[in-house]
């Protein structure tokens, strides 16, 4: 049995490998359906995903990495969950970052990367219509790290990645209204404003967005986490 987003396999398909299995988890982690603090227990994920514990260990591994899991010696893999600190300071960074990717996207976008944009809006839209929070909540980081990549700086871009990551963690701790997941009109206008090769407006309301983010942590409740693995991955 395997995760229901990205894990396909047919009756003759391999078993899925370390990448296959640490892309589900991310996947599931971005979409609020493994929490933050969640223990991710070798043995219960080896079952889940018909793997060997060694795969499962590769796959936590590569999580670690991109800071979305915490491995502590002697009590194994949890879901990672940043310390209010780390939550102001993950979105100060982004506040400083993604203003800027969002002034060169503009000076560099191509038709293509805008029809790319706006087919991303319509699937947020589409998640939205249809109640699926977790996927609205993915879909609309992804935007974000879209037009990063499109400013076309590398380095920058795999480190606004890591904080949109991240981010989808303090998501799932912090956030105190509905209202302040990337709303559709602050894609659409920041999306036009790219396409209209209007760097400062583009820069502009990428700052106006992010302090709205922002200004929507509420960093007194964390909501405690009892959950089966099987029931969220199976």
């Amino acid at each position: 049995m395997y995760g229901p987003r990205t894990i396909e396999r047919t009756h003759n398909s391999k078993p899925p490998n370390g990448e296959l299995v640490s892309a589900d988890l991310s996947r599931a982690i971005h979409e609020h359906r493994l929490a933050p603090g969640t223990k991710l227990g070798e043995d219960e994920l080896a079952d889940i995903y018909g793997v060997s514990r060694t795969i499962i260990r590769t796959a936590l591994q590569r999580l670690a990495h991109g800071q979305l899991v915490e491995i502590h010696r002697n009590r194994g893999a949890f879901v990672a969950k940043p310390t209010p600190k780390e939550a102001l300071e993950i979105f100060e960074a982004r506040e400083l970052l993604e203003p800027r990717t969002a002034h060169s996207a503009a000076l560099r976008a191509t038709a293509e990367d805008i029809t790319a944009l706006n087919a991303h809006i319509t699937k947020e839209h589409e998640a939205v219509a249809s109640n699926d929070r977790g996927l609205a909540l993915y879909l609309s980081g992804q935007l974000h790290v879209q037009i990063a990549k499109i400013a076309g700086q590398s380095t920058i871009a795999d480190f606004v990645e890591t904080l949109i990551s991240r981010s989808s963690l303090i998501v799932a701790l912090y956030w105190k209204r509905e209202s302040a997941l990337c709303e559709s009109h602050a894609h659409h206008s920041l999306v036009s404003a790219i396409e209209a090769n209007d760097a400062t407006l583009a820069e502009e309301l990428m700052v106006s967005h992010l302090v709205d983010l922002h200004s929507a942590l509420d960093l007194r409740d964390v909501p405690e986490v009892a959950t089966s693995l099987k029931d969220i991955l199976g």
